[in-house]
């Protein structure tokens, strides 16, 4: 519910179908998930869901790169990006543990601002690292996570604030495993 009273206060609405998506890219709102030789798109997304809000855009190059410097060759994967209504719905019918698509409780993909970072592949301490990274941006009201363990994925939800001028430690490349306390398993993300 928290990740929808955010979207709601950065004024973003649900993308209804693929006639409403294609739109929002065309007019720029919505942008391709940038991909590096530190980020890539799983190749089972597809091709109009591997876009998101801007400044999720560059959270997921912030983190992509923080993330090479502590761990040379390391890789993220995004899972997930930006979901439609129509699509969510149907989502529903097939993966019990997918999030409405209607309501106070659903999902925030819908919204373009949320992706979804695969663990599979990360060591524990590129965990832990990842964990230690996202947890100030969390307490600072910029990001929302959930770490998903039966989709074994970080949801992360990114509000526009992320893009306001941050103070240059706040992204620690040597970051140290950290109680994730604040980031707990939830269904249907």
């Amino acid at each position: 519910m928290h990740q929808n009273e955010m979207a709601e206060a950065d004024g973003l609405e649900r993308i209804l179908d693929d006639a409403d998506l294609e739109d929002r890219i065309a007019h720029g709102s919505l942008v391709p998930v940038p991909t590096s030789s530190a980020l890539h798109i799983n190749t089972d997304l597809p091709e109009n869901r591997r876009y998101c809000r801007p400044w999720t855009a560059k959270f997921l190059m912030d983190l992509s790169h923080a993330h090479s410097a502590r761990f040379a060759g390391g890789t993220l994967e995004v899972t997930s990006a930006v979901r439609t209504v129509e699509y969510q719905r149907q989502l529903r019918r097939i993966n019990g543990n997918a999030a409405s698509a209607d309501g106070d409780i659903a999902s925030p993909h819908l919204t373009g601002g949320t992706i979804d970072i695969a663990k599979a592949g990360m060591t524990s301490k590129e965990i832990g690292w990842i964990r230690a990274w996202l947890i100030p941006l969390e307490q600072q009201g910029k990001i929302d996570v959930e770490e998903e363990f039966r989709q074994s994925c970080f949801h992360i939800s990114v509000y526009k604030s992320y893009e306001e001028p941050k103070p240059a430690s706040h992204l620690p490349l040597t970051a140290a495993p950290m109680d994730s306390a604040t980031m707990l398993p939830t269904p249907g993300r």
